[in-house]
């Protein structure tokens, strides 16, 4: 039996449509139930004191304050590495051996399971380096995990800007770096933001690694080599332990938050340094 063409595109589209709401139900259903049940529980107090009593008592501003460090290590980290290395194999290699190495190692990085990476940090960073569980130790390893996202989706933001960009800016007399500086790059930003903020949003969220390196202490960091625990951590051990769901659920909805803050401020930014750059 054959179907028409029209009838067969409205039934396509129509699944596709319906696999996207259902996707887009789900995620709604999660973030509600979630800040259905953390709000309430977000105070002033919730916010500025240290977590009590293992966690049943107190707040959470030293895990909001090592999530930052250990984040902001991984970023600073892995960023300038990682949009480097997408340069130079989109600008300054032709495909080769090496740039095919390249490829698959950060292939095979990003399928690396968390739990491995954070095994390696512990052995090598808090072990081997004594640099002990500390904020340095969690984003030196988290800074390893992300690498590959920031790579992969720099180079992709890269080689979808047109070739006449370049062209252009090679009649005028620029330079090669003149050329991916003022031509390539600012018209690459937004995706390679958009690959900075997944690896920021993985930072934030990540729970295997980080507390195999950064360690579990409540109290507030005073430097990078001091330990802490991490928002994600806290409401793990929270759950996991039931020592106290009401908490759990605020440090939840105060992590989704802090991503969706995350998102806005970034975006808004490369918003603004485009319109400049025009």
């Amino acid at each position: 039996m054959k179907i028409n063409p029209r009838v067969s595109e409205k039934i396509a589209k129509g699944l596709i449509w319906s696999a996207a709401l259902s996707v887009l139900a789900v995620l709604v259903g999660i973030i509600i139930f979630i800040l259905a049940k953390g709000l309430p529980i977000i105070n002033w107090s919730f916010l500025t004191e240290i977590p009590r009593n293992m966690g049943r008592s107190g707040g959470v501003a030293s895990p909001i304050v090592g999530t930052l460090f250990v984040a902001a290590v991984a970023v600073v980290l892995a960023v300038p590495f990682g949009i480097g290395t997408a340069f130079y194999l989109a600008e300054y290699t032709r495909e080769n051996a090496v740039t095919r190495i390249i490829r698959f190692s950060a292939e095979s990085l990003a399928g690396i399971p968390s739990i491995v990476y954070g095994l390696f940090g512990f052995i090598f960073f808090v072990i081997y380096l004594d640099l002990g569980w500390s904020v340095l130790s969690g984003g030196l390893t988290l800074a390893f995990m992300i690498l590959p996202t920031v790579i992969r989706t720099s180079e992709e933001a890269i080689r979808a800007v047109p070739d006449t960009y370049r062209e252009v800016s090679f009649s005028l007399g620029g330079t090669k770096w003149q050329t991916i500086r003022k031509a390539v790059f600012p018209s690459a930003i937004q995706g390679i933001t958009n690959g900075v903020i997944l690896g920021l949003g993985r930072c934030v969220a990540e729970t295997a690694a980080v507390i195999l390196t950064a360690g579990t202490a409540l109290r507030m960091p005073a430097s990078i080599f001091s330990p802490t625990r991490t928002m994600a951590i806290h409401f793990f051990i929270l759950a996991r332990e039931g020592i106290s769901m009401d908490n759990a659920y605020g440090t939840a909805a105060l992590l989704i938050i802090l991503i969706f803050f995350i998102n806005v401020v970034a975006n808004a930014l490369v918003n603004r340094f485009v319109a400049k750059g025009r």
